[in-house]
């Protein structure tokens, strides 16, 4: 995911210090506190959690969190202010690392749309 264009990698803000925060070269401010993961710090719309975990945490329109938590995908985040924050389970293999990076891309469109979900 750190290869997605227009990403930089940077330190999380909000989680341990092996943890590998996901930051936009466009954008460095929230357009929406429930768009980042340390609202009225740098945006952070998501962070990968270190090489002994891999889990992601991230944010999404609640009605999507909703969804992948329904499918088994995610769970809500422990420390969720607005519904918008889950945990996304790391990929066991090619095809879910596929899948897993698609809703990153997800939630690195909806930081920069804010929650308006509108460009």
């Amino acid at each position: 995911m750190l290869a997605l264009p227009g990403v930089v990698e940077g330190h999380s803000q909000v989680s341990p210090a092996s943890s590998r925060a996901v930051f936009l070269t466009d954008l460095r401010d929230e357009l929406a506190p429930q768009t980042s993961l340390a609202p009225g710090q740098r945006l952070e719309p998501v962070h990968l959690h270190g090489v002994e975990d891999t889990s992601i945490h991230l944010t999404l329109p609640p009605e999507r969190c909703a969804e992948l938590v329904r499918l088994g995908w995610a769970e809500p985040h422990q420390y969720a202010d607005f519904g918008t924050e889950v945990m996304l389970y790391g990929p066991r293999d090619a095809t879910e690392l596929e899948q897993v990076v698609s809703v990153v891309e997800e939630s690195l469109a909806f930081a920069r749309t804010g929650a308006s979900g509108r460009a």
